[in-house]
């Protein structure tokens, strides 16, 4: 094996670009590994680990390590990182020749009335307050910010009449603009106030698919109807659409919320009609949430689309273990047989709800995204457990958009394929809409043909999977 192994003082580019050179790379013939990251702390440490003799560096320099079998195959790895680093650099500035140093400073130079904050979580709230103290509202994609910080941070922005979307904010949108990960969505007259990401990509996207559209999609963070919290950004977002002469009807959505916030916010003075989306026991799910708003506004419910699985796989019945998880009719048990493999949280705590049975994980949880991407955009860990499930019933999430993969059937249509191979069903929700550039019917054919089920319902998609798993 031939190794590359380089540190460029003062270089940087964002997580998600290095990311995606990382994987340009790895994917070259004969390259056996490729670590293009930011050498933090936690980068040096797995390129270390790798096995990269790793010279001394600091969080601000850009680390290279590619190993090959040959050196005519490094170099050519070599060459197309550099093809990859310059197609991905920032753009230069158009406004005077040094670049804006702080958020205040940009928002000046810049007109700006809402900011964006995408960094490590442990130094979002000083860039956040930045932006708020000169008079912008904010969406904090960063997660892993402490719950006292997003408090701080909210109470100020109410102080000075702005809106604090996040910690954790995955989604917005702003008078048509996508910010975060984000749906291609029609304009329409509802208006969205989400604690959640995905739960707000599931409802938009199916109002969408129905051919209803929305105003606004204001995030407010997964925190943010917890008791600690106690909904502050909610609130606000709500009276704001109520003020929206765009916005003629109100969605509420939320992973399970703290039951006295919910009573909360569900009792506020509102002139604008809400229905709520606030998942828990003997709640609607959102399916049903969506279906609700369609009614609000006269239109037909439409039947979702769904692509049941091909004949030749194994989805119609699939193998369970029988070593010691048998129930009393000697099948499995549903909680050994069922397994939620899921990039969005709200999706996958809804999904529990509606399986009822099963073991569930939710990748984008802030244990699993710290130091690495979002697995909306990094699928390794997502894979890495598909590849080790060898009976049984794999339900996941696949959410299109910017922001997100640019063609997750790519690399998830040969795990399901191996997966269906070893006898294990596979159900997918798609969530997206026929505008996002994934292309929403495409990527489903593909995972279709791969032989998934697949579903554009969340709910619909567990219910099934719960089908199979209960044989």
């Amino acid at each position: 094996m031939n190794d590359l192994v380089e540190v460029r003082p003062g270089v940087y580019r964002d997580s998600v670009t290095l990311m995606r050179v990382s994987r340009a790379l790895a994917g070259r013939p004969g390259v056996a590994v490729a670590v293009v990251a930011m050498a933090t702390e936690l980068n040096t440490g797995l390129a270390r680990d790798l096995g990269f003799a790793v010279p001394p560096a600091t969080p601000g320099d850009l680390l290279v390590a590619v190993r090959a079998s040959s050196p005519g195959e490094l170099e050519d790895a070599a060459a197309e990182l550099e093809r990859q680093l310059a197609a991905r650099a920032p753009a230069s500035g158009t406004r005077g020749d040094a670049p804006p140093r702080t958020v205040r400073s940009a928002a000046r130079a810049f007109e700006a009335s809402l900011a964006l904050v995408s960094v490590p979580g442990e130094h979002a709230f000083a860039e956040a307050l930045d932006a708020v103290e000169a008079g912008l509202s904010v969406m904090i994609f960063s997660d892993n910010v402490p719950v006292e910080q997003e408090i701080l941070l909210k109470d100020r922005a109410r102080a000075r009449g702005v809106l604090v979307m996040g910690p954790d904010c995955g989604t917005a949108v702003v008078g048509g603009a996508g910010l975060g990960f984000a749906n291609v969505l029609r304009p329409g007259p509802v208006g969205v106030v989400a604690a959640s990401g995905t739960g707000a990509q599931q409802v938009t996207s199916l109002l969408d698919l129905a051919g209803a559209g929305v105003s606004h999609v204001l995030g407010v963070g997964g925190r943010d109807l917890s008791a600690e919290v106690g909904g502050r950004s909610a609130v606000q977002a709500l009276r704001a659409l109520d003020e929206d002469p765009a916005t003629e009807l109100i969605v509420l959505i939320s992973k399970p919320p703290a039951p006295e916030v919910a009573r909360a916010v569900r009792d506020l003075d509102l002139a604008t009609p809400v229905v709520t989306a606030l998942l828990g026991p003997g709640q609607d799910d959102l399916t049903t949430a969506a279906e609700k708003v369609l009614r609000a506004l006269g239109r037909e419910v439409p039947e979702w689309p769904s692509w049941p699985a091909p004949a030749n796989r194994p989805h119609s019945a699939a193998h369970v273990p029988r070593d010691g998880a048998a129930g009393r009719d000697g099948a499995a048990e549903p909680g050994e047989a069922l397994r939620g493999l899921y990039a969005g949280g709200t999706l996958c705590a809804e999904a529990a709800l509606v399986a009822g049975a099963g073991e569930f994980t939710d990748f984008g949880d802030d244990s699993f995204t710290r130091g690495r991407a979002h697995p909306m955009i990094d699928p390794a860990l997502r894979l890495e457990a598909l590849r080790g499930v060898a009976s049984g019933v794999v339900l996941m999430d696949v959410v299109l958009g910017h922001g997100a993969d640019p063609d997750p059937a790519s690399w998830l249509a040969p795990a399901i394929r191996d997966a269906a191979d070893r006898g294990v069903a596979v159900v997918v929700a798609v969530v997206g809409t026929d505008g996002d550039p994934q292309g929403l019917r495409a990527q489903a054919a593909r995972l279709n043909e791969a032989g998934a089920a697949v579903f554009t319902s969340n709910a619909a998609a567990a219910r099934h999977a719960r089908l199979l798993a209960d044989g």
